[in-house]
């Protein structure tokens, strides 16, 4: 075979491994799949396939059957049925000393030193044009028309909104309440020597003076609170804990006449007291181990008659001063949504967290949650309107 015919073999034999090797590249990927075979089902006796679509019929109602995206955002209700609830503020800014009338609430403004009251439809009207610069503390009496007044320099004053009527009480009493008919009041005489301190009663006026209980060097441990009933005017903290646990101890109620009551035996520590409206079942909290010292609600019998019994957990875990009574069976409580334990030793680390608002029925036994604010924060000073449409509150900034 002769050169020139060897190299012609080779260029043939290249020319036509190349097309073998595209074709094969070509079936690998680039051709198109064949069709799958399909199928067409039996059509009914009788009927004739001529290509075309079915009449299309009426559609039923459509099924959404996806799955919804959660935004995160709710729509608050603008009445409490259990969810976010809409909230009104009252006040531009924050205001302290505040107490139902009734129908709307009084609250005292430190910037210009006067009182104000909320109407029901929201109008904010003076109480008085005198005002009261740097008031340190407010005690209203039940319908919100007089108040005892506490300066920082140790001077007290009563006035009466209604008549603009004016009294001075002496500087050495501290730790006001009025009596449930406005016409008393109660206070601690704070004198130099401990043997001159006592729990005093008076005339709104400050006369008729009259001393009821010493005090010694136990006035810190004494929470003034006049019962509506006119039995009890105040608890004292002052007994040894009891056998049975480490904070089992007993509370007094001091009697308005000296009265020798039976004790309230209470599991914790941080005695609190919240009287119903009849007088008949006191409120209070108390935080113990079994609680995890979280401060914890209870409900117990406290006439002269049946003191200290009945006594039952509500299983509520709040302070009692952040509750308000509806009626003699319905309470109202804001309680924080995540209280960690040991929040009944520190109260004050604790005092800013998020509140939702809970119903208590103390006929039924159920605790319900009825709100939780649209804007979250801390509730306090609650109070019901005597109608019991609206709740009134203050939050961590004192904002109304």
């Amino acid at each position: 075979m002769s050169e020139r015919t060897k190299k012609l073999l080779i260029a043939t034999g290249f020319i036509i491994s190349v097309f073998v090797f595209a074709f094969i590249l070509y079936k690998l990927f680039f051709q198109a799949p064949a069709p799958e075979d399909i199928t067409v089902g039996d059509l009914p006796d009788g009927a004739i396939f001529d290509g075309s679509l079915p009449d299309s019929l009426l559609g039923g109602d459509r099924i959404d059957t996806s799955t919804p995206t959660d935004s995160g955002l709710s729509e608050a209700d603008d009445v409490a049925q259990g969810g976010i609830t809409q909230t009104t503020t009252l006040t531009t800014g924050a205001v302290g000393s505040t107490s139902t009338n009734g129908s709307g609430v009084n609250y005292y403004d430190s910037t210009d030193g006067r009182f104000y009251t909320i109407d029901e439809d929201g109008d904010v009207v003076a109480l008085s044009d005198t005002q009261f610069p740097e008031v340190e503390s407010v005690v209203w009496n039940k319908d919100a028309e007089k108040a005892v007044l506490e300066f920082p320099d140790g001077s007290n004053v009563v006035y009466d909104f209604t008549t603009e009527r004016q009294v001075t009480l002496p500087s050495h009493w501290e730790d006001f309440d009025f009596s449930d008919t406005s016409d008393e009041i109660i206070a601690k005489s704070i004198a130099l020597d401990p043997n001159n301190r006592w729990l005093v009663i008076a005339e709104d006026d400050g006369s008729r003076v009259e001393s009821i209980q010493a005090l010694g060097e136990n006035a810190d441990k004494v929470d003034v609170n006049w019962s509506p009933n006119d039995q009890v005017v105040a608890f004292a903290d002052t007994s040894q804990s009891l056998s049975g646990g480490v904070n089992r101890k007993i509370i007094l109620p001091v009697g308005k006449n000296s009265e020798n009551f039976k004790g309230l035996v209470v599991e914790g520590l941080g005695f609190l007291s919240n009287w119903s409206p009849s007088g008949k079942q006191l409120l209070y909290s108390v935080a113990g181990s079994y609680s995890d010292n979280k401060p914890l609600l209870w409900i117990v019998d406290a006439t002269a008659a049946n003191m200290g019994e009945n006594r039952q957990s509500l299983n509520l875990n709040t302070w009692a001063d952040k509750c308000t009574w509806g009626s003699d069976t319905t309470i109202y409580c804001a309680a924080p949504l995540d209280l960690p334990a040991n929040a009944g030793l520190a109260r004050d680390l604790y005092r800013n967290y998020d509140d939702a608002l809970y119903e208590i029925n103390l006929s039924s036994g159920r605790t319900t949650l009825i709100a939780i604010p649209e804007t979250q924060g801390s509730m306090n000073t609650l109070q019901i309107s005597d109608n019991g449409t609206s709740l009134y509150f203050q939050d961590e900034r004192g904002v109304l």
